[in-house]
């Protein structure tokens, strides 16, 4: 039961902080046109190494030393914890976002979001099958 239940908390957090980077990039792609502004990321794999407080991001494989480890709202970074973004050309305006960069980790962080919910659903869809096949059997 530890082992289900640490699968579905370490995919429960991938999901909060890829709607958190999801949050930031639709952020800096608001603000292309916004003189001064700084593009913001965040560091994934570190993220949610921390979020679930192991040294590895490998399901099973975690330490829960805290209850706080596990609560969603663990996914919002602190703004010392984001990174900044810089372009490979710098603008007339000190803008550094680059649309093309942010449309194309918008579209790879979406399709992260949406495999880790398939994997969640089917994760759930063969337990309910389990448990529908023992208690019939």
């Amino acid at each position: 039961m530890q082992r289900l239940t640490s699968t579905l908390d370490f995919h429960a957090q991938a999901l909060t902080l890829r709607a958190e980077r999801q949050r930031l990039i639709a952020g800096n792609i608001a603000n292309a046109d916004t003189p001064g502004f700084v593009a913001r990321d965040m560091d994934f794999a570190k993220a949610l190494r921390e979020a679930t407080g192991g040294t590895q991001a490998v399901p099973g494989q975690m330490a829960v030393t805290s209850a706080g480890h596990m609560d969603v709202s663990a996914g919002a970074r602190s703004d010392n914890e984001l990174l900044y973004a810089t372009g490979p050309q710098d603008s007339l305006d000190r803008n550094t976002v680059d649309l093309d960069r942010e449309r194309a980790a918008f579209a790879e962080n979406a399709v992260k979001y949406e495999a880790t919910l398939r994997f969640i659903n089917g994760h759930m869809r063969t337990l309910t099958e389990a448990m529908k096949n023992h208690n019939g059997g």
